[in-house]
């Protein structure tokens, strides 16, 4: 009894009564026991982990193909990204006869490509600026993807991200923090943002049809090429496919990148965002940046008569026919109305 009492004296309080300290001493080797599993586990853990990355290294070529790392620099693998594939194809220009009506129909097919993106991937899906039904929602959603600018889930989930952190060092493709290169092409070429956080985007996510879209993001823009191809041959793939979609990429990625360096700013916002008239021209609309971080949830970006914004334009003419619906338009308050007469 004192031997055991004595020992509980150095794992009890000193008020335990001794009949009492067998039952203390099974309590203590309970939670010693406990402890030691729970660290246990806490190690196995971590090296799962680093086995679960190594292994996909190993096992996935696909995840040896990153093209780019945050410090600017490409892998010596970069050649086989679907980006720089595109941009070698172009070459083909020079294989084919040259027709005036293939440059006029490239750009038809840029401006085309570009309503999409602008309407479909960033001013419904990002931010919910007006509505429509289900079967438009996937039709709009399908031919956004024909940009070859991966899901509208993925797309959205990002674009989301950047404006809660815009210009901060969790924004993905600050300019300010990462470098024009960064924010221009390197986010979209590296393997890191691959996925995306499915709860920043549950409102369309909770549709089967979207997120079978968005795994097979590639099935919107082979369709588009292989039509075109059937269409009109191995020009107007060259000329009206393969080009546009080279100017689509970078007249929409110059949002990111330009339209946070260059440019005007008419509000206060906490980001760098500006606006830029040439920017605007180039991608419908989407170069007042500086309107739009005021007014995210706004469906028209120009405010003044000059500011032209054609995406706007459009969906406003798609809701006489009743196809989009709920349009929200910006609201000034009274500080906001004095900075937008200036």
């Amino acid at each position: 009894m004192m031997y055991s009492w004595s020992r509980s004296l150095t794992r009890e309080k000193w008020w335990r009564c001794p009949f009492r300290a067998g039952h203390s001493e099974a309590i203590f080797r309970r939670k010693h026991e406990e402890a030691g599993i729970r660290e246990d586990r806490r190690r196995r853990t971590a090296r799962g982990k680093e086995n679960n990355v190594a292994t996909s290294q190993q096992v996935s070529p696909l995840r040896k193909l990153k093209a780019t790392r945050e410090d600017g620099r490409l892998s010596p693998m970069f050649l086989v990204h679907p980006f720089f594939l595109i941009h070698a194809a172009v070459l083909g220009i020079f294989f084919v006869p040259f027709r005036w009506k293939f440059v006029v129909l490239m750009l038809v097919a840029y401006v085309v490509r570009m309503f999409f993106v602008t309407a479909v991937y960033h001013r419904y899906f990002s931010h919910r600026s007006y509505k429509l039904n289900r079967f438009w929602q996937f039709l709009l959603a399908f031919a956004a993807e024909s940009s070859g600018q991966k899901g509208v889930l993925w797309w959205a989930a990002h674009h989301r991200t950047h404006h809660q952190y815009s210009d901060t060092e969790q924004d993905v493709h600050s300019p300010i923090w990462k470098g024009l290169w960064w924010s221009h092409v390197g986010w979209i070429l590296s393997t890191d943002f691959d996925g995306y956080d499915p709860r920043l985007i549950q409102d369309f996510g909770k549709y089967p049809e979207l997120r079978w879209l968005n795994k097979y993001h590639s099935v919107p823009i082979v369709t588009l090429g292989v039509l075109t191809w059937l269409l009109g041959g191995w020009s107007a793939f060259f000329w009206v496919f393969v080009g546009s979609t080279i100017l689509l990429y970078h007249g929409t990625f110059s949002i990111n990148s330009l339209s946070h360096l260059w440019g005007t700013r008419r509000f206060d916002t906490p980001d760098d965002s500006r606006n830029n008239f040439v920017l605007a021209l180039i991608t419908l609309g989407e170069g007042w940046h500086n309107n739009h971080h005021k007014f995210m949830y706004a469906c028209r970006q120009g405010m003044k008569w000059w500011e032209v914004d054609f995406t706007y334009y459009v969906l406003r003419m798609l809701s006489w026919v009743g196809i989009t619906r709920e349009i929200r338009e910006f609201r000034l308050p009274s500080d906001a109305a004095k900075d937008a007469a200036v």
